[in-house]
C-alpha cells in the first residue's frame, strides 16, 4: 500500500461533481474508493465516510419531499442539505490532505 493524500483529497473533492454535471457524487467517489482502497493507505477508511455520508444525504433529500407538501419546510431542508454537501466535503478534503481521517455530520452507517 502507498501512501497518497492528494487522491484522498481528490476523492473528498469528487463530490462536488453534481455543481458541474447535476450528477456523480455518490458514482465518482465509490469508483475511486472501490478501485483505490486495497491500494491507498486509509482509502477505505475515507470512502466509507464518503459514501456513508452521500447515501445519507439521499435519504435526506427523499424525507424532503413531503416535507415541502406538508409544511414547506422541505425547501428549507432542501437548501441546508445543499450547503452541507458542498462545505463538507471542501473541510474534509483538507482535513485529508493533513493526514487526518474525516467525519461528515450527519451520516448514518450503511457501510461499516
Amino acid at each position: 500500500m502507498r501512501e497518497d493524500n492528494q487522491l484522498l483529497v481528490v476523492t473528498h473533492l469528487s463530490q462536488l461533481i453534481i455543481l458541474i454535471l447535476g450528477f456523480g457524487s455518490l458514482l465518482l467517489p465509490l469508483i475511486l474508493w472501490l478501485t483505490q482502497k486495497e491500494r491507498v493507505y486509509q482509502m477505505d477508511a475515507h470512502g466509507k465516510n464518503i459514501l456513508n455520508f452521500q447515501l445519507s444525504l439521499i435519504i435526506y433529500c427523499i424525507l424532503c419531499i413531503p416535507l415541502i407538501l406538508l409544511f414547506g419546510l422541505g425547501l428549507l431542508g432542501f437548501l441546508i442539505l445543499g450547503i452541507v454537501s458542498i462545505i463538507f466535503p471542501i473541510i474534509n478534503a483538507i482535513k485529508a490532505s493533513k493526514g487526518e481521517i474525516p467525519k461528515y455530520p450527519l451520516s448514518l452507517k450503511f457501510i461499516s
